[in-house]
């Protein structure tokens, strides 16, 4: 093994994120160990140590004194070929099953072809199952007589609407309306135009409008489109710009969003969603490389408009490459990019210093407050202040607080992890409850904390984690010994050098500050929201002032949830008449999302409980007030292993400072940062742009469709800021695996069909199973809960841990009880009975099933399948594509094979020790204990038990699969999966070498009806007679158990 070793040298790695930058180049790289040169502080290198945990390394320090050096070591993979998948032991079909197959394939015998060929050569046939197409792209047919028309009556609607001339004079004072001719002007003589304007100086609802009036006053049409990287803030733009002109929306200014629009080919101005916009491009592309000159998508379009171009989302900077390599195909096309004052320069540059337009922004004056500051504001002014019901006792608060069944689970874990070295429940329950009950906890025989343990033990980033959380330094163990004489007994120098810095430290607040500030942070984990806190300033400005709107940020949707049954709980907040509280959340319904920009009635205060969607995307113009928690929901991608995380991270300068904008908009505001001084100087300037930090597989294949001919890490390495190569080759391998390209990276018919859906190529590709096999609504609740979350919730107390996990197996039950996926679906579909029956609270209660995680799930599968209606899959009545929802056999199948490749199988049991699971990728992970099957892990004969799983994800304990579904058995149930999905014959060919066995009994009986091109089915008898009718047989679940069963 050559260890390459790289020495660095630098003032600390705090500094404009230097670990982190380093640490990622040494991931990209093809070395096995860096490091770190002598002369790191302590903190240097704790920190190391916390980020190389948390990237997926391993490190160590070595070295004494000024010697001492911290290394970061590459995880490698162990592959043993030997004893690979290929020497799995044959599976075995049940006899029925081999009958079914057989006369399958004596009937259609497989070739090596891509039997989507011989289906797709007749699918354009139908008329049934076309897709829907609109207009609103397309130039308007106006003449200019109508112009004309539209012109004077505008200008009389402005001179006879009292409301409306009043509008025209707001917008004239704004700071944008002095570069109305600057900004016409430079569009007419130049391609790209970049206009760079602070926050309120509006540019996004008055740029599209001096472009309209300009081409109207020449008697020249054209089709504006102005492009938002968020729904909410296309419908909320084009309502605003729609009734500055004294119109209704849909008239000469509409919207386009996934599954909504209003509007068509006469709207002159368009507003839509980049993904949207993106989805035009390429389909104009794949449909003229295939069926020569055609009517052009696009040819319509005169203007293109970028907005909020600084967020760096995937598409934005996809669609940027795209539109700057047509641009000199379509010389009369103009491009305006916006953004606001963040990094303008490096945009121009990327289209060849194009002229910028900056503009300044007009805001009231925000005054900031930090955590230190509100900690103070709350307690003088609040006697009940939550801080002082937790001060002042020499004994820990926690051992008192915590019940008996805790106390013996903490008392296990430090136990494993003192004297076995064994540290996953540990660290499992550090990183799960995250409170100072557990973390200050001591052991009832050594009085032993967390801390003690981490820093006897070595462990330094865990132990750094626990100290930045609050942990309390001073206790002492039952032998007298504090954590820092633990450390220098167990010769562990580089943990005592911390914990001496550690106590030692003094802040740069006022003593009161500090005292506040640490008191706090010993009863609440910073890591997490605290909704106390919330709504004890929400209260505090209520209270001090009569009016103005309150916008609290917060990181996801259960964040927005809890604060908002936590005020409505209050009996301070339950009047509606007086409190308007509101949920911003891109996943709630655009009816819904407007409800913010409504002003409430006199006496009563707006309160918005949002993610960062409300940042920069929208403008809530009566905002006074801002709440921001400096947390953001943010999911990230590892290509080198394969591995996705989705959690809550902090925010960037840049992005507290937007969100500070956010309270000036009408009058001077007030931003109170729930975070300290030092933590606000410790974010990042920027975030990194999401391009490089997820899976691109989508991306890929959207490249493909666009430029056929092209190769996709050429084409990639034109953006703004291209993906790594790894994540590129990475995803390049999935869609070949898949069956979307093939081993040259052409595009096959089956990659243009899972191209066409605005899901992830694996999601398109299990729809499509799941409806040539009959099981479309159960493949939709697995396909919307792998998108947005896991609806089971995770109680606190060991014994209700117990019973939920109890509950969810008997859900699973419901399909057999092999998974965690087939728990999710039986979940939905008994929680849409409850619902019906009135019952929905008492369901969720006894299942331990979140109510707000099932509407939002409802909702997406809707958006889903409407996707699939207007894509031409399906028709608008589904019903028969559903009559095998209730076969397990059929949907396990519909998993399988949808899934591929990801695959694994447990290895053998070391003794002692729980099995791990190899992938087909080579990776050893481990299965996580909130799974079903986390049992099978601990049997000594779950040895080559197959699995199917949706993703890889890294936390604390390393990596592991969180949802699952195992195989024992071939039989016929699951061989009419393979007979519905037959023209995938070479995808399932792979998938049998993995196949093992899937435990259920099956039945007999029809495939038939339609496939996805919408084609008439022969059908066939699992006995190989024809049919023309698709039957199946029902299972019948309901009991007395669960009265709300399927």
């Amino acid at each position: 093994m050559n260890h390459y070793v790289k020495m660095v040298k630098f003032g600390t790695l705090r500094e404009n994120d230097g670990g982190i930058m380093i640490l990622e180049q040494f991931r990209a790289s093809k070395d096995e160990v860096y490091k770190f040169e002598a002369g790191l502080s302590n903190e240097d290198r704790a920190l190391v140590h916390q980020l190389a945990q948390k990237m997926g390394f391993k490190s160590k320090s070595s070295g004494y004194g000024k010697e001492r050096r911290v290394a970061v070591h590459k995880i490698k993979k162990k592959v043993e070929t030997n004893n690979g998948f290929g020497n799995l032991p044959c599976f075995a079909f049940s006899q029925e099953a081999s009958q079914v197959l057989g006369n399958l394939f004596a009937h259609y015998p497989p070739g090596d072809g891509s039997l989507w060929e011989m289906i797709g050569e007749d699918s354009g046939s139908t008329e049934k199952f076309k897709p829907k197409k609109d207009d609103i792209f397309a130039r308007p047919s106006m003449s200019k007589a109508d112009i004309a028309k539209k012109m004077e009556a505008l200008n009389s609607r402005i001179m006879t609407t009292s409301n409306l001339k009043q509008i025209t004079e707001d917008r004239s004072k704004l700071p944008i309306a002095s570069f109305k001719d600057t900004i016409v002007t430079t569009i007419e003589s130049h391609q790209v135009v970049l206009i760079s304007g602070e926050t309120g100086c509006g540019k996004t609802t008055q740029v599209p409008q001096f472009i309209l009036d300009h081409m109207w006053s020449k008697g020249e049409v054209c089709k504006i489109v102005c492009t938002q990287p968020r729904r909410i803030s296309a419908t909320s733009v084009s309502d605003r710009i729609a009734s500055e002109r004294g119109e209704g929306i849909g008239e000469s200014v509409g919207y386009k969003i996934r599954l909504e629009g209003k509007g068509g080919r006469n709207s002159s101005i368009v507003l839509c969603t980049t993904g949207v916009l993106l989805r035009v491009l390429v389909s104009k592309s794949s449909c003229s490389s295939k069926t020569g000159p055609i009517k052009d998508d696009i040819s319509g379009i005169t203007h293109i408009i970028m907005d909020e171009i600084h967020e760096r989302d995937r598409y934005s900077d996809f669609m940027l490459a795209i539109i700057r390599d047509m641009l000199p195909s379509y010389p009369r096309l103009r491009l305006v990019l916006m953004s606001a004052t963040i990094d303008a320069a490096r945009f121009s540059q990327y289209f060849g210093g194009c002229p910028i337009i900056n503009v300044p922004g007009f805001t009231y004056p925000v005054k900031t407050f930090y955590l230190e500051d509100v900690l103070s504001i709350i307690k003088s002014n609040d006697g009940g202040n939550h801080l002082e019901d937790n001060t002042t006792s020499e004994t820990p608060i926690n051992n008192c607080e915590l019940s008996e069944e805790e106390k013996l689970s903490i008392d296990e874990a430090i136990n494993l992890a003192w004297f076995n070295d064994e540290w996953e429940m540990l660290s499992e329950l550090v990183s799960s409850e995250g409170s100072l009950k557990l973390f200050n906890y001591q052991h009832s025989l050594t009085g032993l904390t967390p801390l003690m343990v981490f820093a006897g033990k070595g462990r330094v980033g865990d132990m750094c984690m626990l100290l930045s959380l609050g942990a309390d330094c001073h206790l002492r163990s039952h032998d007298g010994n504090i954590a820092l004489e633990i450390a220098e007994r167990e010769n562990q120098q580089e943990a005592a050098e911390i914990l001496k810095k550690h106590m030692d430290n003094n802040f740069s607040n006022s003593i009161e500050e500090k005292q506040l500030l640490d008191k706090y942070l010993a009863t609440v984990n910073p890591e997490l929201i605290d909704e106390v806190l919330i709504e004890q300033l929400i209260r505090k400005i209520c209270v001090d002032s009569e009016d103005g709107g309150i916008l609290v940020f917060l990181p996801g949707w259960d964040d927005i949830n809890r604060t908002r049954e936590r005020l409505l709980a209050s009996s301070f907040f339950k009047n509606q008449s007086k409190f308007m509280v509101i949920a911003l959340h891109s996943m709630v319904p655009s009816m819904e999302q407007r409800k913010v920009f409504k002003r409430p009635p006199h006496g009563c205060r707006k309160i918005v409980l949002s993610t960062n969607i409300a940042e920069t995307a929208i403008t809530i113009d009566d905002i006074v007030y801002v709440i921001d928690t400096g947390r953001m929901k943010e999911k990230s991608y590892d290509p080198y292993n394969n591995v996705s995380t989705l959690q809550s991270s902090w925010v960037s300068k840049a992005s507290a400072k937007q969100r500070e904008g956010r309270a000036g908009r009408c009058q001077p505001g007030i931003c109170y940062h729930l975070y300290s001084k030092i933590r606000a100087a410790s974010l990042p300037d920027f975030q990194i742009p999401e391009i490089r930090r997820i899976s691109i597989e989508e991306l890929c294949l959207q490249v493909k469709l666009l430029d056929p001919t092209c190769k996709i890490e050429e084409y990639l390495s034109k953006t703004l800021d291209p993906p790594v190569l790894e994540s590129i080759r990475h995803a390049i391998l999935v869609l070949q695996d898949i069956g979307a390209l093939s081993t040259d990276e052409k595009l096959t018919q089956l990659g243009e069909k899972l191209g066409s859906l605005p899901v992830h190529p694996l999601t398109s590709r299990m729809l499509f199973f799941a409806i040539l096999m009959d099981c479309l609504n159960p493949a939709l609740t697995v396909a919307c809960a792998s998108d947005y979350r896991n609806p089971f919730t995770l109680p606190m107390l060991p014994e209700e841990r117990k019973r939920a996990s109890a509950a969810k197996a008997e859900l699973a039950s419901l399909y057999g009880g092999s998974g965690d996926q087939f728990a999710v679906v039986a979940a939905f579909e008994c929680w849409s009975n409850a619902k019906n029956m009135g019952l929905e609270s008492r369901f969720c209660s006894q299942y331990f099933v979140s109510s707000s995680a099932m509407h939002m799930l409802s909702g997406m599968r809707k958006q889903l399948q409407k996707e699939l209606v207007r894509s031409g899959f399906v028709p608008e009545d589904t019903t028969s594509y559903s009559m095998n929802a209730h076969d397990p056999g059929v949907l396990h199948a519909v998993l399988v094979a949808g899934l591929y490749p990801m695959v694994g199988r447990f290895s053998p049991n070391k003794k002692g020790k729980r099995a791990i699971i190899e992938t087909a990728g080579g990776d050893k992970v481990r299965l996580h204990n909130h799974s079903i099957n986390f049992k099978l892990s601990l049997k000594k004969n779950a040895e080559h038990t197959l699995i199917v799983y949706d993703e890889i994800t890294r936390g604390d304990m390393g990596m592991s699969i969180r949802n699952c579904d195992t195989s024992k058995k071939f039989s016929s149930s699951n061989a009419r999966g393979i007979y519905a999905g037959y023209s995938l014959y070479p995808v399932m060919r792979r998938v049998f070498r993995f196949a093992g066995d899937i435990g259920w009994r099956g039945h007999t009986g029809y495939y038939g009806q339609y496939n996805i091109f919408g084609q008439a089915s022969s059908g066939n008898k699992a006995t190989g007679e024809e049919a023309k009718r698709a039957v199946y047989r029902t299972y019948k679940f309901r009991g007395e158990s669960n009265p709300w069963a399927f």
